[in-house]
């Protein structure tokens, strides 16, 4: 190609040029040809220059098909990396777009391309996204599986992904057992599959792939753990928690007066159906009531949370031991000397709760329960401290710890093989809310071992769901399911 003339307009940059070869080759039975039969002016966008568009004004010529048997009498001559059939862009430009397209989507896409040079509308944008190619599934060995909200609460998809590549492999338009059974059976090779724990994924693998190993995901494993201590924790808060009583609320009487009823009705005899009908409650409630012996341990620690009258809990606490008697106002002045910002009402509060009574501000069952799961060598020496005295007084919560911490290690140091004996060990101990969660993994024991044991897990596929958020705020949330399947398996 020669480039004739260059022309600065209004609007950006005109490059006239023309194409040099003798022969084009016909693209449809790929004979040479030398016989031109007329020739025309093609307008191609090109990719812009210092910011200002460019327009490409290409002289081309049309040749005679000379096979006779081809169905093309005639063809249009073509520059490689350039041109294509029917095209009004060169590649480059339309490379560009379909990047921006892929990237920002609709109008934002199109303001952003205008600003560049390159004046597309929001409509080409999104056509050119849905005029590329899906890219090849290809043998995925080891498939991870994740579901995703379209619609809060209403409709979910599900995003497929190579767990030792990271690539987005295909993304279903629902989560129902039959679609990923259907995919599964439509793309054999699977070895390995990551669910995210869900039971009808489960049960999708067993029907579509039933000779691949499912992992189950180690952070969910750690999280309904986690959920199961904080259980435990609140349970026997009125052993370990030491410090202001917390007034009993009305929901919190309802909830001890249930309790009674429903033991009540069961030493009289009482079914636990019949428990539930005449108690007006769900027969799931009254099992969690018939679990709980005494009503103490529904009893809850008060939830309270930071105040900015922490920082001068200790100048309160020597000022009441030195003068239990000293009035409000005075303690108020003197706190706001050492540059305390907040109001009276709030200190009133925080010494009527007796919050600057004992010697250590008690933890909430929360960060109690943030204590015990963490590694203690990430602890502060204070808190590792008050941690340990906690669980001292307390039996339950000391074989809480010890349970903790040698599931911790089977979980970092996969070792799955001594999965069955740490089963073994909480049952034969009294922490209820462990048990369920043991009967839990032995249902799907299988899985579980092999998550606990294999290098792979389910944390590459919940990262795509992240990005996945991200590509749906970036439309608002009104991207058709055809065009956020594009930008999830091509903007990688």
């Amino acid at each position: 190609m020669v480039v004739e003339r260059v022309e600065p307009t209004s609007a950006g940059v005109r490059i006239w040029a023309c194409t040099t070869v003798k022969t084009a080759r016909c693209p449809s039975c790929g004979v040479r040809s030398d016989r031109v039969h007329s020739r025309y002016d093609r307008k191609l966008d090109d990719a812009p220059v210092a910011g200002r568009p460019v327009v490409l004004r290409l002289r081309v010529r049309r040749f005679f098909c000379d096979d006779q048997g081809c169905a093309l009498g005639t063809f249009v001559e073509q520059v490689d990396g350039l041109t294509v059939g029917h095209a009004r862009r060169t590649l480059l430009s339309r490379t560009a777009l379909e990047r921006i397209g892929l990237m920002l989507a609709g109008r934002t896409g199109a303001r952003l391309a205008a600003g560049l040079g390159l004046p597309a509308s929001r409509s080409t944008l999104l056509r050119l996204v849905h005029a590329l190619p899906d890219p090849p599934v290809g043998v995925v060995e080891v498939l991870g599986v994740d579901d995703f909200a379209l619609r809060r609460g209403r409709r979910y998809a599900t995003v497929l992904i190579d767990a030792v590549t990271h690539r987005r492999v295909d993304v279903l338009p629902d989560r129902r057992a039959a679609t990923l059974t259907a995919w599964l059976r439509a793309h054999p090779g699977v070895r390995m599959v990551c669910p995210d724990g869900s039971a009808t994924y489960a049960e999708a693998v067993r029907q579509g792939a039933p000779d691949a190993v499912q992992i189950g995901d180690r952070w969910h494993l750690w999280d309904n753990l986690v959920a199961a201590v904080e259980k435990t924790v609140t349970a026997h808060s009125t052993c370990w928690y030491v410090g202001p009583e917390r007034r009993t609320k009305t929901a919190e009487e309802r909830t001890l007066q249930r309790h009674a009823a429903v033991h009540g009705l069961l030493d009289q005899g009482v079914g636990l159906l019949e428990c539930a009908r005449r108690l007006g409650v769900s027969l799931n409630t009254v099992k969690r009531y018939t679990r709980i012996p005494s009503a103490e341990q529904l009893r809850r620690p008060p939830p309270y949370r930071r105040s900015m009258v922490d920082p001068y809990r200790d100048h309160l606490r020597r000022r009441l031991a030195q003068q239990p008697d000293v009035p409000v106002t005075h303690l108020f002045a003197e706190i706001r000397a050492l540059g305390y910002p907040g109001s009276a009402n709030l200190l009133v509060r925080y010494l009527k709760q007796g919050r600057a009574e004992p010697d250590r501000v008690p933890p909430s069952p929360r960060r109690l329960v943030t204590w015990l799961t963490s590694k203690p060598e990430n602890l502060p020496e204070h808190h590792r401290r008050h941690l340990d005295d906690l669980i001292t007084s307390c039996p339950p919560m000391t074989t809480l710890a010890q349970r903790i911490r040698e599931f911790a290690v089977i979980l970092t140091h996969r070792r799955g093989q001594d999965l069955n004996a740490w089963i073994d060990a909480v049952l034969a101990d009294d922490l209820p809310a462990l048990h369920r969660f043991v009967h839990g993994l032995r249902k799907d024991n299988d899985a579980v071992v092999a998550g606990l044991t294999l290098p792979h897990t389910n944390g590459p596929t919940e990262g795509v769901v992240n990005k996945i958020k991200l590509l749906k705020r970036q439309t608002y949330g009104r991207a058709s399911f055809a065009l956020l399947r594009k930008r999830i398996l091509l903007d990688q």
